[in-house]
């Protein structure tokens, strides 16, 4: 059967004011959910309209946009990308007219996407099988190419269809696994364990084929655990081997555990069919709260579902409260903003909504929408890593104790201003990256996985395997394959509802191995990773979540917290690596605070270089100078170690400075610049430390009676340290702004010339007599001088190509907070002559505590302000 879709011009969305406030007719008794939330002021703009589920055609629908767009890196085999192709075809497409050729087989689809103008041929065709996209073809612009099916998911405009679509492919099956030898040899004096965990992994991936028809079914965890809606009513399951009898309780039954008993299969899987009411209306009404009671081995408890979609915690008590969210189709928040492509290089603002306003209260998803999301696009990110997403009981714990691994926070809104946020960012065309945690649980019996069923093997390994003494929390059993099940699916859910870019695995050396990194000291030795305190398991999960991320959501990303430096981390599956798109460069951070405890006289050149560069060639890495562990209370940002006390009183421009702050703002600025300019493919860092912000983080916390009778002093459950003044980098009257003008002007500088992934990089000079470093990465020259006193003139630099190069970012410019010691208006002109292992070299004026940037010129580019 051939499908030809015919794509007329794009309509307009109407806009409508989504506000929360259910009203439904209830089976038995209900309880409307904005009395059991924190907050009622979750309401905000988004757009309402309809998905359509019914449709069984086998071909796609696509929405607005402006283009259609495929991936723009190249393939494997080195061939050249089909973006400018199709961008040249100028695609707009909006809601298309089908129509059929009864011809073709039935089981035989040719899918054929005409522009708005019928004069012109085809623009793409893709082919199914059975229900499975083999291939998309490109007519009508030249040469027809043929793409893999993970074309079909990068066009602009197919957002409100993308789960439909997804679920049409197949993850490409695994490779040899060899390729990692070539890359690094040194791996084969390895290769019994590296084979045998690659062999582990294919064997998982055959196993899935097998018996759950394929990774991407078996990443549907959530289509047939929990509550799921269909036409006739709601199916409830629920794996917990170790009960001995369940059944679901809740409003809809007002908590009667005799109304709805559940029925138990061979494989410890509770279920309960529940059927539509007489006048077609759902038993279970929207926002009404649930429950499992099952009696365990450990007694009768009640639980909120493994596979909840949303839980709140009502005011006055202490539970949480598992609901049923199912709005009506006007309510639900439809996407409308294509994602983003997938920067070359990433620049990650890392935040908290909860945390993010400038009061001392929780923020909510709405206002982190309208007001912080504006902020992170005009300061030059193109990425945003929201930290807390999943809900966690206690808010203290940062969002890393979680509770119900598929349900966002409540603290700050519902799922559809989740969704709405995410949307906000899209239209930015901001990355929206998730702060996932798999590594671990929450210990938490009431609301968490602990204890689910009454054992703790349940979701965990048993005993002291499956306690993570210094976290106080579970560790996941990933050699079971119900918790496989449970953790891909989750990854899944928040790629594909909620529409997130990827993620930022936490905690993953805790993961890899049995020690979890504790007292551990990781010295580059390959026999650190690869042994008996490998935990194979977790690395499998790691390389199967690796390929659902990659092999359902192409353009994903994701980043691994790893302080380890595990050799192949940072490889593709397929060639027998991790499957991680970026490691996490943790020990610059580290680097940073043990210089700052000490003198400037104690700070070596070579050895700030060297941990900037210590990474792994062809393994990406996410460098920053600090992140939120930096900010906790208990330690010091940058700025705090560097300024102290002094930021209290002398940060106003009417005020005369002090030589403490003069220091801190200077090297505060060359930090940055640094960490960005040697530290990494990719830079993080987390909100307000842009500016310097002052003091540390402290979530509200009352005080604590320890068991051992230890007491813990809170600080009055008070906000007042758990927000950011971000009103302190906007006042133009105070030296905060000079630091966050630099940030501006450095992620510009980034974005204009692309420095961090260019594949020039050259350190040419790390003195330790003048305190200098000077290094090329692409066509630029970074100068730092990091000499407290000594101001060099014609200070000769060595350079790669001939020329006139131009001052592009002066950290001393008076915008900055600086002494505008550095004429910008000058030319500086190469001579030729060995120098500092260069072939050509020029004369500069680097002031103390300065770092400047040379560009180049070629074609009259201009430097960045």
């Amino acid at each position: 059967m051939v499908y030809v879709i015919r794509l007329p011009t794009a309509a307009s969305s109407v806009p409508s004011l989504y506000n929360y406030s259910p009203n439904y007719a209830l089976r038995k008794s209900t309880v409307s959910l904005s009395l059991l939330m924190r907050n009622n002021s979750f309401t905000g703009k988004t757009f309402a309209g309809k998905f359509s589920q019914e449709s069984k055609s086998s071909s796609f629908v696509v929405g607005a946009s402006e283009k259609v767009l495929v991936p723009g890196s190249q393939s494997s085999d080195g061939s050249s990308s089909l973006k400018g192709k199709l961008e040249a075809a100028d695609l707009a497409v909006e809601d298309p007219l089908v129509s059929h050729n009864d011809n073709q087989p039935e089981s035989e689809h040719v899918n054929t996407i005409l522009t708005d103008n019928e004069d012109r041929e085809p623009a793409m065709e893709y082919s199914e099988t059975d229900g499975e996209i083999e291939s998309v073809s490109l007519l009508g612009l030249g040469e027809d190419t043929t793409l893999g099916s993970e074309a079909v998911l990068s066009l602009n405009g197919t957002i409100s269809r993308e789960s439909e679509m997804i679920r049409k492919i197949s993850i490409p099956p695994p490779g040899t696994g060899q390729k990692i030898y070539e890359i690094d040899p040194l791996l084969k004096s390895h290769k019994e364990h590296l084979d045998y965990r690659y062999g582990h992994y294919k064997k998982m991936r055959e196993e899935i084929d097998k018996y759950e028809g394929g990774l991407e079914q078996f990443s549907r965890g959530y289509e047939k655990f929990g509550f799921v809606r269909s036409e006739t009513g709601i199916t409830y399951r629920e794996w917990a081997p170790g009960a001995k009898s369940a059944a679901l309780i809740g409003d809809f039954n007002n908590w009667n555990p005799n109304a709805d008993v559940m029925t138990r299969n061979e494989f410890g899987v509770w279920e309960i069919f529940l059927p539509n009411n007489v006048d077609g209306s759902p038993p279970i009404p929207h926002g009404s709260r649930v429950k499992i009671r099952m009696d365990t081995p450990s007694g009768i408890k009640d639980s909120i579902s493994a596979w909840i979609k949303f839980s709140v915690q009502a005011p006055g008590e202490i539970p949480y409260n598992g609901i049923y969210y199912d709005p009506p189709e006007e309510d639900k928040h439809v996407f409308q903003h294509p994602r983003p492509k997938k920067p070359k290089s990433l620049r990650i603002y890392e935040a908290h909504v909860g945390m993010s306003s400038t009061e001392p209260t929780i923020n909510t998803y709405a206002n982190f929408r309208d007001d912080v999301l504006p902020r992170i696009k005009k300061l030059g990110y193109n990425a945003v890593q929201i930290m807390a997403i999943q809900e966690h009981s206690y808010y203290a714990s940062f969002g890393y104790h979680v509770t119900n691994f598929f349900a966002p926070s409540s603290r700050c809104g519902t799922p559809d201003d989740l969704k709405s946020m995410i949307d906000r960012a899209h239209e930015l065309g901001l990355v929206v990256l998730m702060d996932i945690v798999h590594s671990h649980s929450s210990n938490n019996t009431l609301d968490g996985l602990n204890m689910f069923d009454g054992t703790d093997s349940h979701y965990f390994h048993s005993g002291e395997r499956g306690y993570h003494w210094m976290w106080d929390s579970r560790l996941f059993n990933y050699g079971h394959w119900e918790v496989l099940r449970y953790l891909l699916s989750n990854a899944r859910w928040w790629l594909d509802e909620y529409k997130f870019d990827g993620f930022r695995f936490d905690g993953v050396t805790s993961m890899m191995y049995t020690h979890h990194g504790l007292q551990v000291a990781f010295t580059g030795n390959y026999n650190e990773y690869f042994g008996f305190t490998t935990d194979v398991d977790a690395v499998v999960y790691l390389m199967l979540v690796n390929d659902v991320i990659h092999g359902l959501f192409p353009q994903a990303i994701s980043i691994g917290e790893d302080v380890s430096g595990m050799p192949t981390f940072g490889l593709p599956v397929q060639d027998g690596g991790v499957g991680f798109d970026y490691r996490l460069h943790m020990a610059i951070a580290d680097k940073w605070i043990e210089l700052l405890k000490k003198r400037d006289e104690d700070w070596q050149m070579g050895d700030i270089t060297h941990t900037l560069t210590n990474r792994r060639w062809s393994e990406n890495c996410v460098a920053y100078a600090e992140s939120h562990d930096q900010a906790l209370v208990g330690d010091k940002t940058i700025a705090f170690w560097l300024m102290d006390k002094d930021m209290y009183d002398f940060m106003a421009l009417d005020r005369p400075s002090t030589p403490l702050i003069d220091r801190g703002i200077a090297l505060h600025k060359m930090i940055r610049l640094i960490t960005m300019g040697l530290g990494g493919e990719g830079y993080l860092n987390f909100m307000g430390n842009e500016f310097g912000h002052p003091e540390w983080i402290d979530f509200p916390r009352a005080d604590q009676h320890l068991p051992d009778g230890k007491f813990v002093p809170g600080n009055g459950n008070s906000f007042d340290k758990c927000r950011r003044r971000f009103d302190l980098g906007d006042a133009d009257y105070l030296r905060y702004h000079g630091l966050q003008e630099f940030d501006v002007a450095m992620q510009h500088l980034e974005g204009t010339h692309s420095f961090m992934t260019s594949e020039h990089q050259y350190i040419s000079r790390k003195d330790e007599g003048d305190r200098v470093i000077v290094f090329e990465r692409g066509n630029l020259v970074f100068v730092f001088n990091f000499h407290w006193t000594n101001s060099y003139s014609d200070y000769r630099v060595g350079c790669l190509k001939s020329g006139k190069y131009k001052i592009v970012l002066d950290s001393d410019d008076k915008l900055f907070g600086g002494f505008s010691r550095i004429d910008h208006s000058a030319d500086f002109f190469s001579f030729e002559g060995a120098y500092d292992n260069r072939p050509r070299s020029f004369m500069v004026y680097a002031p103390s505590r300065t770092a400047v940037v040379y560009h180049l010129v070629e074609g009259g580019v201009k430097p960045i302000k």
